[in-house]
């Protein structure tokens, strides 16, 4: 118990969370990646059901490592360009001992403060949320009852997703020293 608890405390530690976000980051980059975390900012809660049956809860969130929001103009309207992140769909155990589902879409801070002022961009980040949830995981939600919880930002503990993309050059050529007991990849 006393091991489990101080790797407990050692993941909540910020400092041990920093290193491991840098180690992970050399590590990546050895072979060829860069890695950028994304640390979701709590912004809005929407409790939905998951295929009918199971609650299910969409965190929407922000990071200044997503693009802006950009509006184009067409006839009769604007379309809207919303990038966001999407993290894994995760179970969490609640106090209760019941399981809940959850999911984190990440959009620029610019695209919450737009929803903040306008309900018709509310409901557009609504429904983009509620699509990536859809299409990216595999799930069918139930759109009809979608509400936004209020005076809820976040549900669960909030975890980090990593944006990969590769470094110019390509990962660099490990040290050919013919002594490698291993074949060449």
């Amino acid at each position: 118990r006393e091991l489990f608890a101080e790797f407990a405390a050692e993941l909540n530690d910020p400092e041990q969370r920093r290193l491991y976000e840098e180690e992970v980051a050399a590590l990546e980059r050895e072979r060829g990646v860069e890695v950028r975390f994304v640390h979701p900012t709590p912004g809005f809660v929407l409790r939905t059901s998951q295929e009918g049956s199971r609650r299910c809860y969409i965190n929407v969130c922000s990071n200044a490592l997503m693009g802006e929001p950009r509006a184009r103009a067409e006839r009769g309207g604007q379309r809207w360009e919303l990038p966001y992140s999407l993290a894994p769909g995760r179970e969490e155990l609640r106090p209760a001992g019941r399981r809940r589902l959850l999911y984190d879409v990440v959009f620029h801070p610019a695209a919450l403060r737009l929803a903040a002022r306008s309900a018709r961009f509310r409901r557009l980040l609504c429904d983009t949320a509620l699509e990536a949830v859809e299409n990216n995981c595999g799930v069918r939600l139930d759109r009809n009852n979608a509400t936004v919880l209020r005076g809820v930002s976040y549900k669960g503990v909030p975890q980090a997703p990593v944006i990969r993309s590769p470094l110019p050059g390509g990962a660099p050529k490990p040290p050919d020293d013919g002594e490698s007991p291993l074949p060449p990849f």
